[in-house]
């Protein structure tokens, strides 16, 4: 598989990032509440939007090779650590096959869902090398 880069950079005063990935351009930052500026997605809520849309995408390309008659995929998501608990962390990911779809169909795309490649990435674990720039 083809690699994937991102550059994120940001001054050291706040939590305000700028993002470029490929000939895009995002902010990501934390809300005022927690010290931000609120000028964008928190680093979480793009970690969950990145999982959605992989999770629609994925649905949507299943059932279109199946010639089923799905609309849309709406998934929603949410995020919250539980302490005590191992791993700590728990994504509740819900979605709704929009399409008139009968009761099979949508018990395997629920089960699609669980294939997207981003799932699969944060289900297994990931070895994350972090080095000093030159």
């Amino acid at each position: 598989m083809k690699s994937v880069e991102a550059k994120v950079s940001g001054d050291a005063s706040g939590f305000a990032q700028a993002i470029e990935v490929r000939r895009f351009s995002l902010v990501a930052d934390e809300p005022e509440s927690l010290g931000g500026t609120d000028t964008g997605p928190a680093p979480y809520e793009l970690l969950l939007s990145a999982l959605g849309a992989c999770t629609s995408m994925t649905c949507a390309l299943y059932a279109k090779r199946k010639g089923w008659p799905l609309e849309r995929v709406d998934v929603h998501l949410s995020h919250e650590k539980r302490v005590g608990e191992d791993p700590p962390d728990h994504i509740q990911r819900e979605v709704a096959f929009v399409g008139p779809l009968d009761d099979e169909q949508r018990a395997r795309l629920l089960e699609i869902a669980n294939k997207c490649p981003v799932h699969k990435t944060l289900a297994r674990g990931t070895t994350i090398e972090t080095r000093a720039a030159q």
